[in-house]
This record gives C-alpha cells, sequence and structure tokens, in this order.
C-alpha cells in the first residue's frame, strides 16, 4: 500500500467535508490514518505460511481443541466503518495440531480486510481446516457493526451471530452439539 498517495488522498478528503488540514489538529491526520489503514487491510499483505510459522505440529489427539473469546476487529466492506465483537474456533485434529496462537493470528489475517462478516467467519473455518487437515471446524462469531449502530437504522444493541461448520461439525450433530455447548460455557 502506498501511505503517501492515501494521506494525498486524505488531505482532500478533509478538504471536500468543509475542513482545513493546515489546522494544527489535522497537520498530520492524513499520514496518521494512512498508517491506521496499512495495519487495518494489512491481511490483504499476510503469507499464511508465514502467519502459520511452522506451527504444525505432530499430535496422536483427536480431540476437540477449541479457543474461545477471540478478540475481532475488521471494517465492513459496505461502508468501511469497523465491526468488532468475538470469534470461537474449535477443531477436531488428525495426527496435527496448530499452536494455540495461530487460531487468533489466522483469525486476524482475515479480519484485517475489508469484510462482511458472513465471508470472514467462513474464511476463517477454511483455512484452519486446511492447515491441518481436521476432521472437522467450527468458527462462531458475535459482532456489533457500527454501520448499524451509528448510522442507518441506529441499533445499538444489536448483535451479529454467524456461525461455519465444516466435515464432522457440519455432518454429526453431537459432534456439533458439543462445541455449541463447549463456547457457551461459563468462563473459567
Amino acid at each position: 500500500m502506498n501511505e503517501q498517495r492515501v494521506a494525498e488522498l486524505i488531505r482532500g478528503l478533509l478538504k471536500e467535508i468543509g475542513e482545513d488540514p493546515d489546522r494544527e489538529g489535522l497537520r498530520k491526520t492524513p499520514a496518521r490514518v494512512a498508517q491506521t489503514f496499512a495495519f487495518l487491510t494489512s491481511g490483504y499483505r499476510s503469507d499464511f505460511k508465514e502467519v502459520i510459522n511452522q506451527a504444525v505440529f505432530q499430535s496422536h489427539a483427536n480431540n476437540m481443541i477449541i479457543i474461545r473469546d477471540i478478540e475481532i476487529y475488521s471494517l465492513c466492506e459496505h461502508h468501511m466503518l469497523p465491526f468488532f465483537g468475538r470469534c470461537h474456533v474449535g477443531y477436531i485434529a488428525t495426527n496435527k495440531v496448530l499452536g494455540a496462537s495461530k487460531l487468533a493470528r489466522i483469525t486476524n489475517c482475515f479480519a484485517r480486510r475489508l469484510q462482511i462478516q458472513e465471508r470472514l467467519t467462513a474464511q476463517i473455518a477454511r483455512e484452519v481446516k486446511d492447515a491441518v487437515n481436521a476432521e472437522g471446524v467450527g468458527v462462531v462469531m458475535e459482532c456489533r457493526h457500527l454501520c448499524m449502530m451509528m448510522r442507518g437504522v441506529e441499533k445499538q444493541n444489536s448483535v451479529m451471530t454467524t456461525s461455519s461448520v465444516l466435515g464432522s461439525f457440519h455432518d454429526d450433530a453431537p459432534t456439533r452439539a458439543e462445541f455449541l455447548t463447549l463456547i457457551n460455557r461459563p468462563q473459567a
């Protein structure tokens, strides 16, 4: 991403909305916004092999592995406003497991793009399944969307929930039920 070009565009935007980009409080704003967008869209420039960083380990485990309450911050592709919440990721290993932090890193890679929550949920599930050839994967995401809260219908307490279930989480009702029960348990 060309941060200098983005800063120039933001400077033009400030003028268009009636602001003076040379006033004290706004002088550095175009550069700061460009840096912010570089960070918030870094998922476009992520390499999943580097993200996983050889943290796929051989294991005889074939049990369910779950990481709950992974914080999600993304930008809605329709309005470029934030949506945020939490994500729960579970999978059943088949001879390979991911380093625990890698589930959060995979989540970040997809969240740091312009997104819709439905696609984000499915992308995370597919990448986890592919990374370890999991027997099954479940991803549930609960987010608040500022495009619904601060504009449009202005519904402050709305929460969108999406899920993506693959493999045994999709095909086997008891497996899916176990996953949903475990992600809804009170914190330890």
